[in-house]
């Protein structure tokens, strides 16, 4: 029955929760605290602090932690997965949906449009990051290590990966 209530306390907020962390984590806290009363409210307040203090998404963190809480490691999995499952309904739903019209001229316009803007998100983040580290490491360091990426992943074929703990590497050594 534990379980049970730990996937309704955390797909329920997933459900009705339109607006990612912020907008779940007043109705998680109806949940936890006043309905079921697992946590006090002094108790959720820590745990919020904790899930504030942790890099990713607020609410897994929570679910997970408040999971182990009251129904240990499996209740960690139900919690996440309740937790998870709305948005993943949602993309299997409209993924389902998209790929049933995937010829349709409205469809192949509406991704056409996605695309480009997109991209240009993408640019307009890899600027920023070049022009933070410019103004962070300096002109020579910055054109270094872009150039040295650049030979390693587009020349010689290297994982993202081990260039991305390679750069660490040199920053951790040679900047830090």
């Amino acid at each position: 029955m534990i379980y049970w209530q730990l996937f309704l306390a955390f797909f329920i907020p997933g459900i009705v929760g339109y607006g990612g962390g912020p907008a779940f984590i007043p109705l998680i806290q109806n949940e936890v605290v006043n309905r079921y009363q697992w946590l006090s409210l002094e108790e959720f307040g820590d745990v919020l602090a904790l899930g504030n203090a942790l890099p990713g998404p607020i609410a897994t963190k929570m679910a997970g932690y408040i999971g182990y809480q009251v129904g240990g490691v499996l209740g960690a999995i139900v919690a996440l997965f309740a937790t998870i499952a709305p948005s993943l309904l949602a993309m299997i739903l409209l993924l389902n949906l998209l790929s049933r019209f995937k010829d349709s001229p409205k469809v192949k316009r509406m991704t056409a449009l996605v695309r480009p803007t997109v991209g240009i998100l993408l640019g307009v983040i890899a600027f920023q990051f070049f022009y933070s580290t410019w103004q962070h490491i300096g002109v020579y360091q910055t054109i270094f290590l872009s150039l040295i990426a650049y030979l390693l992943l587009e020349k010689l074929k290297v994982h993202p990966a081990w260039v991305i703990a390679a750069s660490l590497g040199y920053g951790w050594v040679f900047l830090g």
